[in-house]
């Protein structure tokens, strides 16, 4: 989803509203990936937990204030996810975004059905931590060497790593193609529809499972 400049707005509300220092949109812009306690402790290192706890309700107020109509979709997503389905691919969510945002995004985009599991990062650890593909890996029970993350952030890309995944990298999301390419990415796309012409894996062990 297209959600940036969304975030980046309801972060400088919320960090205003709470007294503040008002920061750049790349300074907002780099956080967006984390859950959104380890945000807020990454803007602002070292405010006392009932100050990160009055900027977390606030945000998502915000948030909630300008959700009446979801963030667009990148160009080609939605068809990205009906042919991964199609050619017999499992496709999974690892999100900072909490379980009630991720579930009413997913209810207003009808878009619920086109993922075998999700995991938020307030029922799991927030990435760069990889527990969040671990227990996707788990529940889906599949081969490690045949999941693919695939990410705009380098924290999607460095949770991979460390989880020992392959990983994609998406250039027109949050974070630059350099800063993807710390976390040795297969490979870095320009466009959603391109990660369909990307064969990273042996034939034997095609089709490949998607989780990102």
């Amino acid at each position: 989803m297209d959600s940036v400049s969304r975030i980046v707005s309801c972060l400088r509300q919320a960090a205003l509203e709470q007294g503040l220092e008002d920061l750049d949109d790349r300074c907002f812009g780099d956080v967006i990936g984390l859950g959104l306690p380890q945000a807020i402790e990454q803007l602002y290192p070292g405010l006392e937990q009932s100050r990160v706890e009055r900027f977390r309700q606030t945000y998502s107020a915000r948030f909630l204030a300008v959700d009446g109509e979801p963030s667009a979709l990148f160009p080609g997503a939605r068809a990205l996810l009906g042919e991964l389905r199609a050619r017999g691919h499992r496709v999974a969510v690892a999100t900072g975004k909490s379980r009630r945002g991720l579930d009413r995004v997913l209810a207003e985009l009808d878009l619920a059905a086109s993922f075998d599991a999700t995991r938020c990062a307030d029922e799991t650890a927030s990435k760069p931590d990889p527990l969040m593909l671990e227990q996707i890996i788990g529940e889906l029970d599949v081969e490690r060497a045949a999941v693919v993350m695939i990410g705009d952030t380098e924290y999607d890309l460095e949770m991979a790593a460390r989880a020992g995944i392959r990983s994609v990298g998406v250039s027109h999301g949050v974070h630059s193609r350099e800063r993807l390419l710390r976390h040795g990415p297969e490979a870095i796309v320009d466009s959603l529809p391109e990660i369909l012409a990307w064969e990273p894996l042996p034939e034997q062990l095609r089709p490949h499972r998607y989780a990102g």
